[in-house]
């Protein structure tokens, strides 16, 4: 058998990647330089909070350090107090916030009608630019004086910081909530109503599990959102370094939170005293415990996604 001489095997030419504009390098490296800075920052700032306010927790033995007594002038360190105060107005906040937030959210994404939910949601998020010290000061003059008819010794109470900052928290919730269940496809809808599901039963059963990632961030933020904020609870919760009495109601009794408390004595202190020291150790617990949170809410939503991917395969 012979070959034909003048019939090769065609040369396949190395096929080449695609090209890479470079505009689009230049947006792929900005973005990825600014995801390096945003970590970059966090650490330097967790630096400078260990370095400012670790002699605390070396100068100060532990047991005195979370004593139940914060009183600086006899160099009294106890952050009990403060932790339990931020405590209760940060789970009052969230009990009247997070209900209140989902019910908003489940309204103007599937029952509101289009023109009711273009005119209430960029409301709902325009109440995230009120100044806090504005809120602070109408929680001040106008919901203190009600608590306090209504029968607390004063209106200046954790309930009262707990009305603010769920006030403050609810943008939040509602529009990443909103957001989450518009995500959802409308095909899940659509099969839960082919097979004889009540609206209801569509959004309790279907729609809210398939959101439910979006939901648990959306809940995280508002929560961080109470932690950390400083002027609005300073003004209405009474400033009270004690920690309240069972019998008097913890809601119902003045308190001091810790970001408050920075806020109140930092200009108050010489700088690399103790008393200095220990507000920036309050910023690392304050610290910690956000990291928590945000730790937490990554490994509900990550749970879900493997889930998910299981369910799939």
């Amino acid at each position: 058998m012979t070959t034909n001489p003048s019939v090769t095997s065609p040369v396949v030419a190395p096929r080449e990647g695609p090209r890479i504009r470079p505009g689009e390098w230049l947006i792929e490296n900005l973005i990825r330089l600014a995801g390096l800075s945003t970590i970059v920052i966090v650490a330097l700032i967790f630096l400078f909070l260990v370095r400012e306010g670790g002699p605390a927790f070396l100068d100060i033995p532990l047991r005195k350090l979370f004593g139940s007594r914060w009183y600086p002038i006899e160099d009294i360190f106890g952050l009990l107090p403060l932790l339990v105060g931020s405590l209760i107005v940060t789970v009052g906040a969230v009990v009247i916030a997070v209900p209140l937030g989902l019910i908003t959210a489940i309204y103007l994404g599937e029952i509101a009608p289009l023109w009711q939910r273009e005119i209430l949601k960029p409301l709902i998020e325009m109440l995230a630019g009120i100044p806090s010290i504005v809120l602070g000061f109408l929680g001040w003059v106008v919901l203190a004086p009600i608590i306090q008819n209504a029968g607390a010794a004063t209106g200046l109470t954790a309930f009262t910081g707990a009305i603010i900052l769920a006030y403050m928290s609810l943008p939040t919730i509602i529009s990443i909530s909103e957001d989450a269940l518009y995500a959802v496809p409308k095909e899940y809808r659509d099969g839960a109503l082919a097979i004889g599901a009540t609206q209801w039963q569509t959004i309790w059963r279907v729609v809210l599990p398939a959101a439910r990632s979006g939901i648990v961030i959306a809940v995280m933020l508002g929560i961080g959102r109470a932690i950390g904020e400083t002027m609005a609870v300073m003004m209405v919760t009474g400033n009270a370094a004690n920690i309240p009495a069972l019998s008097s109601g913890l809601f119902f009794a003045p308190v001091r939170t810790m970001t408050a408390t920075i806020a109140a004595e930092m200009g108050e202190v010489a700088q690399g005293s103790l008393h200095y020291n220990t507000l920036f150790g309050i910023g690392i617990v304050l610290f910690v415990i956000t990291f928590a949170i945000n730790s937490l809410a990554g490994r509900i939503v990550g749970t879900r996604g493997a889930r998910r991917t299981g369910a799939k395969l």
